[in-house]
């Protein structure tokens, strides 16, 4: 019953929202309080349930993104983004902008999480589509793509940090096993799709973006070098390194995390610390001539376009809450306990059901973890190849079929100003690429290994 209103609730979503084009942010709401009538939650709990699951989103994603344009709106008012993108293709030519993008991505992603990287990153390559034409997915895609497969299958990231950590792996051998399943997953399921479905669908630069583009040009008169460019964009990648970095080396047991030098360079590494330190700097290194009260109307005028998506993402949060809140966790571990499907495709679809329900891929990877631990535990034949393997295979289920509750989704469609018709048609089936690439390297790893 639970998963006949899960599956009903996503279609109603999909009808209020394509359909009848009702508001994402008011259909979200609308359709997350029924379902938590129609799912049985106590009535008395049902606004806190729906609160927490907003505010939930609200307090990891409002800080990053909030940061992270302030940060983007500096380079590309300051002719930073420009500079860099001009260096890029410089270096890699016109017809391999989009590939430049993308390896800048997952050095990029390695430390740092999907939201920070893309926000940081957007400015730069809304530059580069500006400057050569065609729809705007040839060159986003790659670079989201690029963040969305370092933040599923490698440590220093939550997720397969947790994942890792619940199913007895060494993280130094995930660290490899996941970097070497991650760059073919990335050209075959992000780069060498984002060419395709570019050609397809063509998606126009943002109005936001171009709107601000004649603001751009009296701004631009003396930018800053590439070198400055590069250590703001860098400096947020140091920073979160702390922690990640010592994160990844407490669970491995080689440092003692509990020890205060640790936990302040941890906190130093926080994203949205780090992201704070690092628009001061930005500040600092970009102001040139102009005076603080420009700089803070640049800083202000960040906010205002991204106030929609902040609100719809939170929403989508709220949405996932509910569903989680709903028990479908348990319901799902009943059904699979005794399928008989070898552990690690019994993984991935376990994955890929909590992703579909639930939306967050942290939150999917996670719970799929804890529900396949007792069966690795149970296993007596499972090298730690094979576990480095089942976490890569619950990685890329935690990663297929983003669509409306996964904050993701929203971040994407509200910044590249796509209707939800066409993220569905672009996003999703990107998402998708990405997971079934990775599985099938995965599947393939653990039968040759």
């Amino acid at each position: 019953m639970l998963i006949f209103i899960m599956v009903v609730a996503i279609i109603l979503l999909l009808v209020l929202i394509m359909k009848f084009k009702v508001h994402a942010f008011v259909a979200l709401i609308s359709v997350s309080l029924l379902t938590a009538l129609a799912a049985g939650i106590p009535v008395g709990k049902i606004l806190p349930t729906l609160l927490n699951g907003f505010g939930g989103t609200l307090a990891s994603v409002a800080l990053l993104v909030g940061l992270g344009a302030m940060i983007g709106r500096l380079l590309e008012i300051t002719g930073g983004a420009k500079v860099l993108a001009d260096t890029l293709i410089n270096k890699f030519g016109k017809e391999r902008a989009p590939f430049a993008l993308g390896v800048a991505s997952l050095l990029f992603g390695f430390p740092i999480f999907f939201d920070a990287g893309l926000v940081v990153m957007l400015p730069i390559i809304f530059s580069v589509a500006k400057q050569f034409g065609g729809s705007v997915l040839r060159y986003a895609f790659p670079s989201a793509g690029a963040f969305a497969v370092m933040h599923a299958f490698l440590p220093p990231h939550p997720g397969p940090v947790a994942s890792g950590d619940l199913l007895g792996v060494n993280m130094g051998l995930l660290v490899i096993v996941g970097l070497i399943c991650a760059i073919p997953t990335w050209y075959i399921g992000t780069y060498l799709f984002s060419m395709f479905i570019s050609k397809k669908i063509h998606v126009d630069l943002p109005k936001a973006f171009l709107s601000s583009a004649a603001v751009n040009e009296t701004y631009v008169q003396n930018p800053p070098s590439f070198k400055k460019v590069l250590l703001i964009l860098v400096l947020p990648i140091f920073l979160i390194l702390f922690d990640t970095g010592l994160n990844t080396l407490s669970v491995a047991k080689v440092i003692d995390g509990s020890q205060s030098w640790v936990e302040g360079l941890r906190l130093i590494g926080k994203t949205p610390v780090a992201l704070l330190i690092t628009l001061i700097v930005a500040i600092i290194l970009l102001k040139g001539d102009r005076s603080y009260d420009q700089i803070e109307k640049i800083c202000n005028n960040a906010l205002g376009p991204i106030c929609s998506i902040v609100l719809v993402t939170g929403a989508g949060g709220m949405f996932g809450g509910v569903l989680r809140a709903s028990g479908i966790g348990d319901v799902l571990s009943e059904m699979l306990s005794d399928t008989g499907m070898p552990i690690i495709v019994a993984a991935f679809v376990i994955a890929t059901i909590f992703r579909v329900a639930q939306g967050s891929a942290t939150v999917a990877l996670t719970t799929a973890s804890a529900l396949v631990a007792p069966m690795v535990a149970n296993a007596t034949d499972l090298s730690q190849f094979d576990l480095c393997f089942i976490v890569i295979a619950i990685a890329s289920g935690a990663t297929v079929l983003s669509h409306v509750n996964d904050s993701g989704f929203w971040l994407m469609s509200r910044f590249l100003e796509m209707d939800e018709k066409t993220t569905l048609k672009t996003w999703t089936l990107l998402e998708t690429s990405i997971g079934l690439v990775g599985f099938t390297i995965a599947l393939i790893g653990s039968i040759l290994l």
